[in-house]
């Protein structure tokens, strides 16, 4: 399915027409800054000049969390967006082909909240984030680079998020939080890693989700609703930012949560609370465990599922 394209929205019609519908959206034709044109490879480099950061490096496109494909490494900015802007490297960590991949974290990653302002002061200077949220609601400005051809793999957000395509393509894969049943999960991601050749010997259910696409182009907005799964192929080297705000009130989130994907304080309560009761049913033989676990789930169906959208 198609993911809806929509030139010239305002602050006023996002709020009143799009965000309450909760589906992804590509925003047309915002006002970004000077950063659309400036960002060359050369621009980039110079701008934030011989400060270290720490990389993903991978020597196959499709990155993988859970099995930890990739290794962390740490370059001079401009030495790693040279190299990211390669295909062949003269230097390299895995390979001559590896790929490279830059998510901006926090001073201290374990308590700090990526921001541009602060980690890319110079580069945040020519961006102009669209502030479709109020002040309060921010909760991170996430700077990315990848290389041509990387894979990032399927996995959701607890935050409203804008994904802005600020250099180069992408191909951006979404699946509604309806269908999570069907993607395979663990934590906050899915196992299936190849999602246009998945293995359907070991993943069966997944020809059951709904899949969503969209190809973004330099200047383009992904407005992603928070619980929307995505999988994103950069077709070129390019730079992104992702802004994330809070949706729900503030005290919702888990206050340790630097990244945005920690599941909400009432949801992770609700999970060990049921957990509990699952080894709780273990005290009965097999058939009744069966048929007690059948009526919990009735119960959680009744009262949890909604019907109301697609």
């Amino acid at each position: 399915v198609p993911v809806a394209r929509l030139a010239g929205v305002g602050r006023e019609q996002f709020l009143r027409d799009i965000y309450p519908r909760r589906k992804p959206v590509v925003l047309k034709g915002m006002e970004l800054g000077t950063c659309t044109t400036k960002w060359t490879v050369d621009y980039l480099s110079q701008a934030e000049g011989s400060k270290e950061v720490k990389i993903h490096v991978s020597a196959v496109p499709q990155m993988d969390f859970l099995s930890k494909n990739f290794v962390y490494r740490t370059l001079p900015f401009d030495v790693f967006v040279q190299r990211a802007a390669e295909v062949k490297h003269k230097e390299y960590f895995l390979s001559e082909e590896e790929k490279y991949y830059l998510r901006s974290v926090g001073e201290d990653a374990r308590k700090d909240i990526a921001d541009i302002r602060k980690q890319f002061p110079v580069l945040a200077e020519d961006v102009q984030i669209p502030e479709y949220f109020e002040k309060e609601q921010f909760f991170s400005s996430v700077f990315r680079i990848s290389s041509a051809g990387l894979q990032l793999w399927t996995h959701y957000d607890v935050m409203d998020n804008f994904l802005i395509q600020v250099t180069g393509k992408k191909r951006v894969v979404l699946y509604s939080p309806r269908d999570a049943p069907y993607l395979y999960l663990s934590g906050t991601k899915s196992k299936v890693l190849d999602v246009d050749n998945p293995d359907l010997e070991k993943y069966p259910l997944f020809v059951k989700a709904k899949r969503y696409q969209c190809f973004l182009e330099a200047g383009d907005v992904l407005f992603i609703p928070a619980l929307w799964f995505h999988n994103v192929i950069s077709e070129e080297f390019g730079v992104a930012l992702n802004v994330f705000w809070k949706h729900l009130p503030a005290e919702s989130y888990d206050k340790s949560d630097t990244y945005g994907n920690k599941d909400p304080t009432a949801a992770s309560r609700a999970i060990q609370i049921l957990d509990r009761a699952l080894k709780t049913l273990e005290e009965l033989p097999e058939e009744y465990r069966d048929f007690y676990a059948r009526r919990m789930v009735l119960r959680i169906q009744e009262k949890a599922y909604r019907n109301d959208y697609g």
